[in-house]
């Protein structure tokens, strides 16, 4: 008897097959189905800060003389950096750099590269926020001593509340997409189950000339300051958020 009754309760916990399971989880899915939207949402704007690196360069017989030249020569650089109102915080040496310096010659109709002595240079990156003035920017570090002049690259300062509305934007674009399906499929409302944020599908915040931008639905946004261009076009700067979002759909 004994026997019997633990044969009994081996038998009880037997598995359910796979294959009701299955069933079981459709029926369930067809009851309160989930259905998952992705959405990106990205907003333009004029940039309100710009960067760019400016280096200096000088030759000498030895390196020592020509890292001593060109010292001079950048702290006369950043003399001028100052003198335009950028901020100390926003001034950085980017690299110090001595090679040797080398010239192409021909010796008895043979060309060669034949070391006259050493370069040094000195690579400086700054950051303004006066947009409006960066034509008489790049003339003041040019006079200054500026060999080379990289940039600028345009950006946002506090790129957190163009975000913040990127997502209120998608948050309400993803209700109401994933609304819609409800309703298509007999579904009256939707209860939102997952929220995941990416990376938009720009990586960065990227540059977008005034030709190329997009007119959106609201108002454009304020023109960028028009005095002393000088031909330079900031452009748009785009930045925005992806989302994945996930709901149920409830009766």
């Amino acid at each position: 008897m004994k026997r019997f009754i633990l044969l009994a309760a081996a038998a009880a916990i037997l598995p359910v097959p796979l294959s009701a399971q299955t069933i079981g989880t459709l029926q369930e899915l067809a009851q309160t189905p989930v259905v998952t939207v992705r959405i990106q949402e990205n907003l333009k704007t004029p940039p309100d800060e710009a960067t760019l690196s400016v280096a200096t360069q000088s030759r000498a017989p030895t390196a020592s003389a020509a890292l001593e030249r060109n010292k001079v020569k950048t702290e006369e650089m950043v003399a001028a950096i100052r003198a335009a109102g950028i901020d100390s915080k926003d001034i950085q040496t980017e690299g110090v750099n001595i090679q040797p310096d080398y010239r192409y010659e021909t010796v008895n109709g043979r060309g060669e590269n034949r070391m006259v002595g050493y370069l040094a240079s000195n690579s400086v990156r700054i950051k303004t926020r006066r947009i409006d003035r960066l034509s008489s920017l790049l003339d003041a570090l040019t006079a200054a001593g500026a060999d080379q002049l990289y940039g600028p690259n345009f950006g946002i300062a506090d790129p957190l509340p163009l975000r913040r509305e990127a997502r209120k934007r998608a948050m309400e674009r993803g209700e109401a997409e994933a609304m819609e399906y409800a309703r298509n499929a007999g579904f009256n409302r939707v209860r939102l189950l997952t929220v995941e944020e990416g990376v938009s599908y720009r990586a960065t915040d990227i540059i977008v000339t005034g030709s190329r931008a997009s007119r959106g639905a609201g108002p454009p946004p304020p023109p960028p300051p028009q005095p002393e261009r000088g031909g330079i076009e900031p452009g748009q700067i785009e930045t925005g958020v992806q989302l994945t979002l996930q709901y149920r759909m409830e009766r």
